[in-house]
């Protein structure tokens, strides 16, 4: 036998094995893939800013300065029309003409104003975000969670973009400390 007819068997033997175990591991991945919550969220919640900084007025001023923050971590842009972001009392903001682009982050305010590439406004005369507690959650346009972030008492933590148990409230998902304090989740 050649050196060459030796290389030819070593690589089709090779070939072989590596179909074998590509054939195993492709079930998992699928199941990973059709999961529901990818690994890897392209748009997330990445800050709230729920009690207005200084003395709360009821100005427009002060409902401005309290916001939500979504950012998109790819490099292509995100059509955000139909998308929604609602607190634990059913208040919801809905996206209309907003593209995000890649690497970048849009910041819902509450107040009214004039909406921009990266400043969106709700146009709402009373605050959305209870300071003492609640939960801002972001879904998609066909209703599908997409990410959340609690505050307050016993529930300081971050919706999970990343997968995960859910806790055992089903909306909720667990995992490490975020940067705020909270909890990811």
């Amino acid at each position: 036998m050649s050196v060459s007819s030796s290389v030819r068997r070593l690589t089709a033997v090779t070939a072989v094995a590596a179909a074998a175990v590509g054939a195993v591991a492709l079930p998992a991945a699928a199941a990973d893939h059709h999961s529901g919550y990818p690994r890897h969220a392209a748009v997330y919640i990445s800050g709230v800013q729920y009690d207005s900084p200084g003395r709360y007025d009821h100005s427009n001023r002060s409902l401005n300065k309290q916001w939500v923050d979504v950012t998109n971590s790819t490099r292509r842009a995100v059509d955000l029309e139909g998308w929604t972001l609602s607190d634990e009392d059913g208040r919801t903001y809905t996206f209309h003409h907003v593209w995000l682009q890649g690497r970048a982050t849009v910041r819902v305010h509450t107040g009214y104003g004039r909406d921009t590439r990266t400043d969106v406004y709700q146009d709402r005369r009373r605050e959305m975000w209870e300071s003492d507690g609640d939960t801002a959650t972001l879904r998609n346009d066909h209703g599908r969670f997409v990410d959340a972030v609690s505050w307050g008492g016993d529930r300081d933590h971050r919706g999970d973009h990343w997968g995960g148990d859910r806790d055992d409230r089903g909306d909720h998902w667990g995992g490490d400390r975020d940067d705020r304090g909270g909890h990811r989740h």
